[in-house]
């Protein structure tokens, strides 16, 4: 049976916040609610496990970092750093969050409802049956997917705060050498890497996209045959090794 505790984070410093909980853990609780949050890092980090957050106020940096097993919800905003170097578990922000979520990110999930700021995905990378997925439903900033080795990402472009803006900033998937980048709509050119393209998308890909987008509705209370209406299309690597001919031969 599912051991409850709620915590109240007013004026508490992260250092006791992150120890009360993981003292809390070591007693048998599982699901927590967290009260009260305002810019206290590192919630969730390292934690193994079949634990639920919910996060009432805006985390800071660096939420969920190496995290294995853990569901972190976030009712609001977060800053940067979210899911840094996680293994499993699954992230689900119901606002914005900032610049590098997902930073060499080895698996599991983030879903976030709103925009996100520069250099998401980045060295995100898959190993054996590990998938790390990130889906955006807003817009993103500037390298998105920057040398990206393994995983998805899914851009939506829908849920956004900046109308006229592009749907994703310059350089999109720099450097990756695996992974995919799947994008719904179009992605204009001059936003895209170096030595990249958008390609159509398969079979195969529209059953990921499908059956990703409907566990994204789901646990954002969104509408996926709404998302589903309009094409997408993919971003992957040219090369294992983009930039092999740069290196002087030993």
């Amino acid at each position: 049976m599912a051991k409850k505790l709620t915590l109240d984070a007013s004026g508490i410093y992260y250092r006791q916040l992150n120890e009360q909980i993981r003292a809390a853990v070591a007693d048998g609780v599982t699901d927590f609610v967290l009260k009260n949050v305002n810019s206290q890092r590192y919630i969730g980090g390292g934690l193994d496990g079949a634990l639920t957050f919910e996060v009432q106020g805006v985390p800071g940096q660096d939420m969920g970092a190496f995290m294995r097993g853990p569901k972190i919800r976030v009712k609001n905003n977060a800053q940067d750093g979210v899911g840094n170097t996680m293994d499993d578990g699954l992230i689900v922000i119901e606002g914005l969050a900032g610049d590098v979520v997902g930073y060499a990110m080895r698996g599991g999930k983030i879903f976030i409802k709103g925009d996100v700021g520069y250099r998401v995905g980045i060295h995100m990378k898959a190993y054996l049956e590990k998938l790390p997925t990130i889906v955006i439903g807003g817009k993103a900033g500037d390298f998105l997917g920057e040398y990206m080795a393994g995983g998805i990402l899914l851009l939506l472009g829908m849920y956004s705060d900046k109308p006229t803006e592009p749907i994703t900033g310059r350089s999109l998937g720099t450097g990756m050498h695996g992974g995919v980048i799947y994008v719904r709509g179009e992605v204009p050119k001059e936003q895209i890497g170096p030595g990249l393209e958008t390609q159509p998308v398969d079979d195969a890909d529209k059953v990921v996209i499908e059956n990703l987008v409907k566990e994204y509705a789901a646990e954002l209370k969104l509408d996926a045959k709404e998302i589903l209406k309009s094409g997408f299309v993919k971003i992957k690597p040219f090369s294992h090794r983009p930039y092999g001919n740069l290196y002087v031969p030993a």
